[in-house]
């Protein structure tokens, strides 16, 4: 079936939701300035990464902390950025805003390639226990940094921040 005349049925979730594909001139936008987004964002991304990974090598046999923490902190900030543009309760976002940031920089920041190439990496300089460690704990740092920053903003957003009157739901009283 195109996506034309794909319509999710009640209650399904849009597949991309910065696209109604009930509105005739988003089902035909160019993508052109969408591939610029992502291609300019990827550039300001992966420098970043780059200019870190110099400010902060990873020394023969040595565990790459940088690509790490890149890793953890990026995927932190894609939380954040997810739950701004998909919860914020404000005016819709900018088009071009997760195709710049979200795939463009922080996927340009974050990236599987200097993950595997530091594993093979330590792999070939005798390294077996840092690199199994740090292929574990870069999954669990990322998948962590993601939900716990999703979930801060998540609250955030809502003002449930710390100290902040929230409805307690039904059948529940506040104290």
């Amino acid at each position: 079936m195109s996506r034309r005349g794909f319509r999710p049925g009640p209650g399904a979730e849009a597949i991309d939701p910065d696209v109604d594909l009930h509105v005739p001139a988003q089902r035909a936008e160019p993508q052109g300035r969408v591939l610029v987004a992502v291609a300019v964002g990827g550039a300001v991304g992966a420098s970043a990464r780059y200019g870190i990974s110099l400010i902060w090598p990873a020394a023969p046999g040595a565990f790459p902390w940088a690509t790490l923490w890149i890793n953890a902190s990026g995927c932190a900030l894609i939380g954040v950025l997810m739950v701004l543009i998909s919860e914020g309760g404000r005016s819709a976002p900018h088009p071009l805003l997760r195709p710049f940031a979200g795939v463009g920089v922080l996927g340009g920041f974050t990236t599987f390639s200097t993950y595997a190439m530091d594993f093979s990496r330590l792999l070939d300089e005798g390294e077996a226990r840092s690199a199994l460690a740090y292929a574990g704990l870069t999954v669990v740092a990322a998948l962590g940094a993601v939900w716990a920053a999703a979930s801060v903003t998540r609250l955030a957003v809502r003002g449930r921040g710390p100290g902040a009157e929230t409805d307690p739901g039904p059948g529940r009283v506040v104290r």
